[in-house]
């Protein structure tokens, strides 16, 4: 084979990846899609039983935000990655769900590693943010949906909520099965950028979706490096887990480094 012929191989084959730009629009819009979707589905629901004079009044707030979480993050799994099977046998692999094997000590060792380049890459940029843009509020506190704990049975559902489930699912849904197709029509760096760009703006506020585009950034990394997103899930929960102790076990240290 000739030089010429080697290099123009490279250029089309391996090392030039085409991206899909197709994909680029459709897969994160199908994602926002099966969120929204799920959530006007389930509202819909409440509101039918509503009239039906079924009265949620009575439920605890802690047990029915975990209801409505569970039944949300499921019926976007299933929109997301069982519609397109359903209307055109379009199947998502364990491999680019990053399933396809079992959790190793690998994963349970970059986990911290990773947890503290979150914490160093979210604090860069809500520093560089706020000498750009003064008013930008890097302390709000982010919404959970849960307020008003008193009871233990409450922490526990909000734990598990928010700690547990919640991790689990965004981890398939965005690194798993969003990060997974994206990284075979676009080069890595771009599926990353993408992905985790997303991923903050689904969180809505500005402090928070620009704290959580950076932790984005090292799960995608994780994804990357162990291919799998066992490593994620864990990082995922550990944050979640110290922002479930300082929201709600000890909101008085949250005071204290604030000023």
């Amino acid at each position: 084979m000739s030089a010429s012929s080697s290099n123009s191989t490279t250029k089309s084959g391996v090392g030039l990846k085409k991206i899909q730009w197709g994909k680029v629009a459709l897969l994160p819009l199908w994602v926002v899609v099966g969120f929204g979707v799920s959530q006007l589905t389930l509202t819909g629901i409440i509101l039918a039983l509503k009239a039906f004079g079924v009265s949620f009044g009575t439920i605890n707030p802690a047990l029915l935000n975990t209801l409505f979480a569970a039944c949300i993050y499921s019926l976007s799994l299933l929109i997301v990655l069982g519609m397109p099977w359903w209307v055109q046998k379009y199947k998502t692999t364990k491999q680019e769900l990053g399933l396809q094997r079992l959790p190793t000590w690998t994963d349970i060792g970059l986990a911290p590693v990773g947890f503290g380049l979150y914490l160093f890459l979210s604090a860069i940029i809500l520093y560089v943010l706020t000498l750009i843009f003064p008013a930008f509020d890097s302390a709000q506190l982010q919404q959970t949906g849960f307020g008003n704990l008193s009871q233990r049975y409450e922490y526990i559902l909000a734990f598990i909520t928010l700690v547990v489930v919640a991790p689990v699912a965004e981890e398939i849904l965005f690194r798993g099965y969003l990060y997974g197709k994206l990284r075979e029509s676009v080069p890595v760096w771009l599926a990353i950028l993408i992905t985790s760009v997303l991923f903050g703006a689904v969180h809505g506020q500005w402090n928070v979706a620009v704290d959580v585009f950076a932790l984005g950034i090292i799960l995608c990394t994780l994804r990357e490096v162990t291919g799998s997103i066992w490593a994620g899930i864990m990082l995922h929960m550990i944050k979640n887990g110290i922002a479930f102790y300082l929201l709600f076990i000890n909101p008085s240290f949250l005071r204290i480094i604030g000023g």
